[in-house]
């Protein structure tokens, strides 16, 4: 029987024979798995965002639903909705694909603000509400969410509250030169992504995600994670600083990100490193000091001038 750690360095190894030269980004979406949140991945279009959830969701053995986002798109269309039968002269709930393990929301900001709240129920209690009847949502649940920049034409921004579901956000990047090379001469008959074989099943996920909570973190870390979130609320950068709910994903993260390395504690630099995923999205820049870079980059260079600003406990 294979270890935890023979586990974890299995399904990492299984993501990075298929994502080239990102194993910041890897490990990032597997601790976002393994605290139990929800990852939204933002960049250009073509550097891997959906093979990024793709594969990931074909690393696990569970149910995958992949919902491409547009403007069209419906509530219903995610959720599921009341069909007449006929037969028995009464209605009956035909679910949506949300009804999976793993989602990956593809383009997610091309469609209405209210199409893309019809995800908030789900990633926030895990289960969703259709004509006044609840229904529970399959466990593990993970919204894999990727998007365009803002800027780029026929987006629409999601709105602070639904950034706030989202334990981090993180971004791709172009490859390496020989990465890119690597990747050119993978594809020469099929996408690598058709081989990749699940390595645990979805209650091992769960397991695994229960044994995170139980990672130590000393008080002098939480009140080191305390004091950068009440500096974001009371920096002249910022117009909105984090919440409770940005608090308890950073706290679940590093717990999360001390696990995958094999720790059962954790360390200052696993809140510090965790920062700008865990906060950007959820900060508001204050428009006196706009750069006139892309909001996104505008929100770390903030993060990282308070974080200068907050003692690192010894």
């Amino acid at each position: 029987m294979i270890s935890t750690a023979g586990q974890l360095e299995l399904l990492q190894s299984t993501i990075e024979s298929v994502i080239r030269g990102k194993s910041e980004v890897v490990e990032l979406s597997l601790v976002t798995l393994l605290a139990g949140g929800h990852l939204l991945i933002e960049d250009v279009p073509g550097v891997g965002k959906t093979t990024l959830a793709h594969t990931l969701a074909r690393s696990f053995n569970c149910t995958f639903q992949r919902i491409q986002f547009t403007s069209d798109l419906l509530p219903s269309d995610i959720l599921g909705l009341e069909v007449f039968n006929q037969q028995q002269s009464l209605f009956s709930f035909k679910p949506g694909p949300i009804f999976a393990n793993v989602i990956l929301a593809d383009e997610i900001n091309r469609s209405t603000p209210k199409t893309q709240s019809a995800l908030l129920e789900g990633m926030a209690e895990g289960h969703v509400t259709v004509e006044q009847e609840t229904y529970q949502l399959p466990k593990p649940f993970i919204v894999l969410a990727t998007q365009n920049p803002i800027e780029h034409h026929g987006t629409y921004p999601l709105p602070e509250s639904q950034l706030d579901r989202f334990m981090m956000r993180i971004r791709m990047g172009y490859p390496a030169v020989e990465d890119e090379k690597t990747i050119l001469r993978q594809q020469t008959l099929n996408s690598p992504v058709e081989h990749v074989t699940p390595v645990m099943h979805g209650d091992d996920v769960l397991r695994l995600q229960q044994e995170v909570r139980e990672v130590s973190v000393d008080d002098s870390l939480v009140d080191y994670l305390i004091r950068i979130v009440r500096a974001t609320r009371d920096s002249d950068l910022l117009d909105l600083g984090v919440s409770p709910r940005g608090s308890l994903a950073l706290y679940h993260a590093a717990q999360a990100l001390a696990f995958v390395e094999g720790r059962q504690y954790v360390i200052p630099d696993d809140i510090k490193r965790l920062v700008i995923p865990t906060f950007a999205h959820r900060i508001v820049v204050n428009s006196r000091y706009s750069t006139g870079l892309r909001r996104s980059d505008e929100a770390e260079a903030a993060l990282n001038e308070i974080l200068k600003t907050v003692n690192v406990p010894l």
